[in-house]
């Protein structure tokens, strides 16, 4: 008896805890969609300003720092440029203007001004050249821009011959080329231009009777099949989970595909999830049909 008894509260415990893991999950379901999107977008930005913005503003600050630098060992004679310059702690001296700029905002920022002239030029340069609303959209054009050129220089006989010399080393290195392969087969999905234009998607028995595959109709196929087969014929992509960039083109009887209503994104949705992200107006309808059957 209190082994019946026991059973019986396990049972009873563990349905009152399925309405609370299944209301969990559901809330997971919402969350991390949002969450990772977000997630990845800040971890490329940050990513980029790392080790992009950071080490081009760098080398920008540099540069306009060598070539704007006027420190002076000694105060010049005012009448020598009509600039008059401030003393520094380590004993040089810097355009006043200059000094003025940077002591303001040392003092609004609740900073210590620089004790140098490089510092203060420093500073000085970050204030006035490479703010970041001037800084970013400079950079965003410039990137465009030099994506543009690569592009028309890929394009070009030598560079894809460049191209592929540089692919070849990079399939010669055991590790390398696993992780370079699996990315440029995201990238090339996701960048690439489709040269293949899809028509819509059907569902096709392949590899054989019982099983059903999704393809892509790319078009009607040859004549000489259309003749041989004496009626109607598709050329129909099979691609292949979870990259679908990779697949199998059949041709296939006509009048044995069944036409699906889903849009070709729904369709890759699909196929990349391995089948787990169904389009709604699919569950929809089997959800009808449970109901439906139900009822009965």
């Amino acid at each position: 008896m209190s082994g019946g008894t026991t059973n019986l509260n396990d049972d009873s415990r563990d349905g009152k805890a399925r309405p609370f893991r299944a209301a969990v999950l559901r809330g997971l379901g919402v969350v991390v969609p949002p969450l990772l999107t977000i997630v990845i977008f800040v971890w490329v930005g940050s990513t980029v300003q790392l080790y992009v913005l950071e080490p081009v503003t760098t080398g920008a600050r540099e540069t306009l720092v060598r070539y704007l630098d006027d420190t002076r060992d000694e105060a010049p004679p005012h009448s020598e440029d009509g600039r008059d310059y401030t003393e520094l702690a380590n004993g040089t001296y810097v355009p006043s203007d200059v000094y003025d700029t940077v002591d303001r905002a040392s003092r609004a920022s609740g900073e210590e001004t620089p004790k140098t002239g490089r510092g203060v030029y420093q500073e000085y340069v970050g204030l006035t050249y490479l703010r970041p609303h001037f800084v970013v959209p400079f950079f965003l054009a410039v990137f465009v821009i030099l994506l543009y050129l690569l592009g028309k220089f890929m394009a070009a006989r030598i560079g894809r011959l460049f191209w592929s010399l540089f692919e070849r080393g990079i399939h010669r290195l055991p590790l390398v080329r696993s992780v370079y392969s699996s990315v440029k087969q995201v990238s090339d999905f996701l960048f690439s231009e489709r040269e293949v234009e899809y028509t819509r998607v059907v569902a096709v028995e392949y590899p054989r009777k019982g099983i059903w595959a999704l393809g892509l109709v790319t078009g009607e196929s040859m004549l000489d099949i259309r003749s041989a087969a004496n009626e109607a014929v598709l050329s129909v992509l099979i691609p292949t989970s979870p990259m679908p960039v990779t697949g199998f083109t059949v041709t296939v009887l006509k009048s044995e595909t069944v036409d699906l209503n889903i849009s070709i994104d729904q369709a890759f949705q699909f196929i990349v999830s391995c089948g787990v992200v169904v389009p709604p107006q699919q569950v929809q309808a089997a959800l009808e049909d449970k109901s439906a059957s139900e009822s009965k």
